[in-house]
């Protein structure tokens, strides 16, 4: 009966082992998924800001906490099923929605850039003068929740196209737990953000001298935050989106633009050998960003074609 017990126990020791291999397996391949989705995540941390400009300091927090209740159901019941049902029965459609997805984005950053060098109407103060504070603030919250589905489905199938080759438990697994660390950690960083000039001015109010310069700093640093994050969102979003249209040019082995700018990267390390890698990493994401850049720029004028006509 002893060694039964003790064979058990053993079983059980042998189970705990593999449960905890496998959970260490989730986790760095939920890290390495996350990371690959980086350019997305920074984008909407640059994008959600936007859609509390305008509203009272203290509905500032409940706004984001509803944007992020929104995010975390749009990843978890509408695009994590719908990413395990691709990659179990088509998963041949993954690398032609990536790159669809890429497009868009690319799209979404030449707009951005034509609109900043045109200099268009500001919708957000348009809005603030034809609506109710409960109407505009409904309307952000559902826009913001809007654009999030589209950048929350790039996450996803970004972080499912690194992990296609796992089994399907574990791609659920993974995919869930990418779904509520970016969540959380988006929106977080967002709170952070918009309550930043708050902060600032509390501190500025406190008695010692180096506290009230760095809340003075803090209010005074908030709209060139904003301005950067605005510019690194849009690079961000130049960089994947063609980072997802030369990879899948490479999927479909038309490698004529994924090839050039590969060696393109690897000539540019040997010659600077002491820093080759990040060297490498820059000429790979300067090349992608800028047939990002062409692609959305191309899109952006078949529409506005579409438009005059």
């Amino acid at each position: 009966m002893p060694s039964g017990l003790i064979a058990l126990l053993d079983d059980v020791a042998g189970i705990v082992k593999l449960t905890a291999t496998s959970l260490d397996d989730v986790a760095a391949a939920a890290g390495k998924a996350g990371s690959k989705a980086a350019g997305v995540v920074i984008d909407d941390t640059a994008v959600t800001p936007r859609y509390v400009m305008g509203l009272t300091p203290d509905r500032e927090l409940p706004i984001i906490w509803k944007i992020a209740k929104g995010s975390l159901r749009n990843k978890l019941l509408f695009l994590l099923p719908a990413a395990l049902v691709l990659s179990a029965f088509a998963p041949w459609l993954l690398p032609p929605l990536l790159m669809l997805g890429g497009t868009f984005l690319c799209f979404e950053a030449a707009e951005k850039l034509l609109e900043a060098v045109k200099g268009g109407h500001d919708v957000a103060d348009e809005a603030l003068t034809t609506h109710s504070s409960k109407e505009l603030e409904d309307q952000k919250v559902s826009g913001a929740i809007r654009t999030d589905f589209i950048l929350s489905g790039e996450i996803m199938a970004i972080a499912l196209g690194t992990v296609a080759a796992e089994p399907i438990w574990e791609q659920a697994l993974i995919l869930v737990v990418v779904a509520i660390l970016i969540t959380a950690g988006v929106y977080g960083v967002v709170g952070f953000i918009v309550k930043m000039d708050d902060i600032g001015l509390h501190l500025a109010e406190r008695s010692s001298a180096g506290v009230r310069s760095l809340g003075r700093g803090m209010v005074k640093a908030m709209p060139v935050l904003m301005q950067i994050l605005g510019v690194v969102g849009t690079a961000a979003m130049l960089w994947v989106g063609g980072g997802l249209i030369v990879h899948g040019l490479h999927e479909f082995h038309w490698d004529a633009i994924p090839g050039t700018i590969h060696h393109v990267a690897e000539s540019a390390a040997h010659a600077v050998p002491a820093i080759g890698p990040v060297v490498e990493w820059f000429v790979n994401a300067l090349g992608a960003a800028i047939i990002g850049l062409v692609i959305g720029g191309i899109v952006v004028a078949v529409l506005h074609l579409f438009k005059k006509h």
